[in-house]
């Protein structure tokens, strides 16, 4: 529940998967959750860690469940990963790429493209059309010294029949088989929100993330002392809720319950 006196929020960072949807599946009614947030006044900025779909892709999605966003609007990992390539190798170049079209779309827009001969990087994310072929070249190229970079750590992705390996399992083999810890970019890594909070030109006191997951959605924002809320749609149950430190400013069943109190 949240609390009377609610914070001066002016802008609201909202989690994808768990809290928007789970797979093809919306969760609430989207078109007047959106609109009630925008006679509100509240800014609004998506940002997911999750980096199959491109901001494009993602504006399709949310648009077939009856909201129309822009692209300022859409935070994703494979931006975080381009930024964060293109800060070192202005020039770009190739890199090897553990996941889908999202992310190697996204990455070609940066001026980095797949390539598995002189790459500048492994970068690995999720991929539900991983081969032990592609673990075999990405673990090969680590173990030669290549730099390793993970979209994010989420172990499982939400579907409607339940929770699946996500980006962090796959990233989990690539660990075992090379000794390596990837360099993490999406959440709970703060590129991503200090992405967001700057489109949105709001303090991070002021803005509102909501999430279904404690250790990347909340413990990221809380490290940038954002408020926080966390929903239950997702993967997170409330015991472990009320369990983690410091707590989520405010914890709901969705994000329908909590957008009523706003």
């Amino acid at each position: 529940m949240l609390p009377p006196a609610l914070p001066n929020i002016k802008a609201l960072i909202l989690d994808m998967d768990g809290v928007l949807w789970r797979g093809d599946q919306p969760l609430g009614d989207l078109p007047k959750i959106f609109q009630t947030l925008d006679e509100r006044g509240y800014r609004v900025i998506l940002a997911t860690n999750n980096a199959t779909l491109s901001v494009t892709d993602y504006l399709l999605k949310i648009r077939r469940f009856g909201v129309e966003l822009e692209p300022w609007q859409i935070v994703n990992s494979s931006q975080a990963v381009g930024h964060y390539l293109k800060q070192r190798y202005p020039s770009g170049g190739y890199v090897y790429i553990v996941g889908e079209s999202g992310l190697i779309d996204t990455l070609a827009d940066y001026g980095f493209s797949h390539g598995e001969k002189d790459v500048l990087a492994v970068v690995a994310g999720m991929d539900r059309n991983l081969t032990y072929e592609k673990l075999c070249k990405a673990t090969l190229l680590v173990r030669n010294g290549t730099m390793f970079i993970g979209t994010n750590p989420d172990r499982t992705y939400p579907l409607p029949e339940g929770l699946v390996p996500g980006a962090g399992a796959i990233l989990a083999a690539l660990e075992t088989a090379t000794d390596v810890t990837p360099t993490i970019l999406g959440k709970p890594s703060p590129e991503m929100y200090l992405v967001a909070l700057e489109r949105l030109a709001v303090p991070a006191e002021q803005t509102l993330v909501v999430g279904d997951r404690l250790e990347t959605d909340i413990a990221g924002a809380q490290t940038l002392g954002c408020q926080t809320a966390l929903v239950l749609s997702g993967v997170t149950k409330e015991a472990t809720a009320r369990a983690w430190h410091p707590a989520p400013n405010w914890i709901e069943a969705n994000l329908t319950a909590l957008v009523s109190q706003l």
